[in-house]
């Protein structure tokens, strides 16, 4: 199953970037590069869409439309695509 969720990108002081997902309650990921900032957005996502599916009563959020995005100036924002695939047995 693919799952498709905005993340924002915001340049640091120190010259690396933050990432958050606005639709995803307390998921952040950090980078170096803006390609370091993706990748680990991508992983964070994954994860967090993983554990959200392991609960008894998962619920998914709805995805934000990138133009209501409240950003900053200088904000990247780019949907984060992430494939989970669903082995049998997987909720036993």
């Amino acid at each position: 199953m693919k799952f498709i969720y905005p993340a924002v990108f915001r340049k640091n002081e120190d010259g690396g970037y933050h990432a958050f997902f606005p639709d995803l309650e307390c998921c952040e990921a950090h980078g170096e590069t803006l390609d370091d900032a993706i990748e680990n957005a991508n992983e964070a996502c994954r994860t967090w869409i993983t554990v959200e599916l392991e609960e008894d009563e998962p619920v998914m959020p709805y995805v934000s439309d990138i133009e209501d995005i409240e950003v900053k100036d200088g904000d990247i924002v780019r949907n984060i695509s992430v494939n989970i695939r669903f082995y049998e047995g997987w909720d036993e």
